[in-house]
């Protein structure tokens, strides 16, 4: 019996971490059960390829690697999670909720390529992972969607708080700009369903408001 899978995405600096902490806690206390997944798993050898990566061992910049090659480097990682850490529990019938999973290419990778190949690139990657590798569609993929103008505040905030540095995507607006087209681009052609982060006038919606959205939206999965 096949379980479920929710899936958070969104840019850096959309808040999607808290909003996927602020789910978890909600299942928790509703006594549902489930599994957490977070990627990439850095505390896990089958992260090697992508930290290097990321730390910027293989060019300063995301384009220095092309985007099927990262990608490989990210199925990598949720190959082995699904392997040894969720596959069995999904499969038995168990309701599963990640930060990030194969939609993190289709926004970051895809960016790197001309326009007009973006939704080719989100063909090959879900056929390549889902298909090939045999991992899981997501039943459901929450994209937070946030300005860039704000999500770039928000993570020199961050990196001011915590005395740490982005890594070479965090570090590039103009990256961060382009991958929100991208998300929104594949949100359309994939059937994400998209929560803004800011209200009409531009203010940023408070993070309970933000969640009450997405509870609407996962109960439907939820049952």
């Amino acid at each position: 019996m096949q379980g479920k899978l929710i899936v958070f995405e969104g840019t850096d600096g959309s808040g999607k971490s808290t909003q996927f902490r602020m789910l978890c806690e909600r299942m928790e206390r509703e006594g549902r059960p489930f599994r957490r997944l977070i990627f990439p798993q850095y505390q896990e050898p089958s992260s090697a390829l992508l930290k290097m990566y990321l730390n910027g061992e293989f060019g300063s910049h995301p384009s220095d690697v092309n985007p099927y090659a990262a990608s490989t480097f990210y199925a990598v990682d949720r190959y082995a999670s699904w392997k040894k850490v969720w596959g069995d529990y999904y499969r038995g019938g168990g309701l599963v909720l990640s930060d990030r999973y194969t939609t993190s290419n289709a926004v970051h990778q895809a960016s790197k390529l001309p326009e007009a190949e973006w939704e080719g690139f989100f063909r090959w990657l879900f056929d390549f992972e889902c298909g090939k590798l045999g991992l899981p569609l997501p039943d459901l993929v929450v994209y937070l969607d946030m300005p860039t103008e704000q999500a770039v505040r928000l993570l020199r905030s961050r990196e001011a708080s915590t005395h740490t540095k982005g890594d070479i995507h965090e570090v590039d607006t103009g990256y961060l700009a382009l991958c929100r087209k991208t998300a929104l681009r594949a949100a359309d052609c994939l059937g994400w369903v998209k929560i803004p982060c800011v209200d009409g006038a531009g203010a940023l919606r408070s993070t309970e408001d933000i969640h009450r959205d997405i509870w609407a939206v996962a109960a439907r999965i939820l049952g």
